[in-house]
């Protein structure tokens, strides 16, 4: 997607002018720049040394993370689900969900859904579909979790009446109040079986000290943040079938053997995916 930049912290992608605001940082953007991406800017990468300051394990965090979404995706594709709601998208960063999942099986379709601006301005990279499968891009905050159902049921990319992944990853840490609300909303959106539920999330289960220095740091630049422990995340998937090894770090739910190890301290991350029964 072509986009023409503005003095005014402007894009038009396709014709639409839409607000950058690049002079204020944002969670999407400073994660991309831990992943070492090139899309943030000066304020986001200020946040971000403020905040590797005091977590310098951030980048090992976040790659961790992603690395668990690469594994959770394949997995729950490998098991047969073709269908999968990403939100909280962030930067495009192959390989995206929908590649992973799709090299699993052509067919699969994926819609995306994310808050910051900049996304839509590279939202092209997420288009780029099997000519089997489907993707599609919303923009959408998941704070207001009806209206963004309505836009993703408005795509026509996902079929409400089958089994659909809900990837909520590295995401409802960023709801400080309401996430379990909003999480329930969501679930109670998809198909009643064979749906599946993947969750990451910050805690300060494994470095408590570490954890409230990162909510501190991220308040500050104007991403509140809330780290939930075991029993808190646990409460997101409710009713729902944990598939093995259940709860746990984000770098210990199904690793790759010759993955790079990252301990649970590094991480700070829970993650774990669920079936709805």
């Amino acid at each position: 997607m072509a986009a023409e930049q503005h003095d005014d912290d402007t894009v038009t992608p396709s014709g639409a002018e839409v607000n950058l605001a690049i002079h204020r940082p944002h969670s999407a953007r400073i994660y991309d720049y831990f992943l070492d991406g090139t899309t943030n800017f000066p304020a986001d990468r200020e946040a971000a040394g403020h905040a590797l300051a005091v977590f310098p394990q951030a980048p090992a965090a976040a790659r961790a993370n992603r690395a668990f979404m690469h594994r959770a995706t394949r997995a729950l594709a490998q098991s047969g689900v073709t269908q999968f709601l990403d939100i909280g998208t962030g930067i495009p960063t192959s390989p995206n969900l929908h590649e992973i999942a799709q090299r699993v099986e052509p067919r699969a379709r994926v819609v995306y859904a994310d808050n910051d601006p900049i996304v839509l301005t590279h939202a092209q990279a997420l288009l780029h579909s099997s000519p089997e499968g489907r993707t599609a891009y919303v923009q959408a905050d998941v704070r207001d979790p009806d209206a963004l159902l309505d836009a993703v049921r408005a795509t026509g990319v996902l079929d409400f009446t089958r089994p659909i992944a809900l990837s909520l990853v590295a995401l409802l840490h960023f709801v400080p109040e309401g996430a379990h609300r909003i999480a329930e909303t969501l679930k109670s959106a998809l198909p009643t079986r064979g749906s599946a539920l993947v969750i990451s999330h910050l805690t300060p289960d494994y470095a408590p000290e570490d954890a409230a220095r990162i909510e501190r740091a991220y308040r500050d630049n104007g991403n509140p943040v809330r780290a939930r422990a075991h029993d808190e995340f646990a409460r997101f998937f409710t009713g729902w079938d944990l598939l093995d090894p259940g709860i746990t770090s984000t770098p210990r739910w199904r690793p790759e053997p010759d993955a790079k190890p990252v301990s649970d301290i590094e991480a700070s991350c829970l993650g774990a995916v669920a079936i709805r029964p």
